[in-house]
């Protein structure tokens, strides 16, 4: 007989792990509920986040019925970080990784496109805008400008930003 469907029955939990490392499974353990092994767990998200070597990846746990589907939702730095196509670094040898380049217009749109659904922008340029504010503090420009002066140029209108 098929697990019955019990909406109060489902937890979601949120957690942020670094990608490809394995991660402590007593830590682990106190984030999850008592029913899901955090050892089958862990290794789980390990292939989930494989993608995102090294970097701090949100992984959205859903669980029912003693079973966890994982989704791994990138933010916003761990997509411009990803763009820079710098080698993944190894988080417990190096500490502060201070991030510096350059990366297209193109870019930074591909970017917003998947960020847009989480965005609380109505259109794709103000998600634009929202990536545009994220790539400072992780230490990158857009296309050679500092990107606060592109966002004025999208406000003016010099800069068009595509539709959808």
């Amino acid at each position: 007989m098929p697990p019955k469907f019990n909406p109060k029955g489902i937890k979601v939990k949120y957690l942020r792990y670094t990608g490809g490392e394995v991660s402590v499974i007593s830590a682990l353990a106190l984030k999850i509920t008592p029913e899901l092994s955090p050892k089958k767990l862990g290794d789980d998200i390990i292939k989930a986040a494989s993608d995102g070597k090294g970097l701090r990846i949100p992984v959205k746990l859903t669980i029912q019925n003693r079973q966890a589907q994982i989704e791994v939702a990138p933010s916003a730095s761990a997509l411009i970080i990803r763009a820079l196509k710098e080698p993944p670094g190894d988080r417990k040898k190096q500490k502060n990784i201070k991030h510096n380049g350059n990366i297209t217009f193109d870019e930074i749109v591909n970017i917003a496109r998947p960020m847009q659904h989480r965005s609380l922008a109505r259109e794709l340029s103000g998600t634009i805008k929202e990536i545009l504010g994220t790539a400072p503090s992780v230490g990158c420009n857009a296309g050679g400008h500092h990107p606060p002066d592109i966002m004025d140029d999208i406000n003016s209108g010099t800069v068009e930003c595509p539709a959808s």
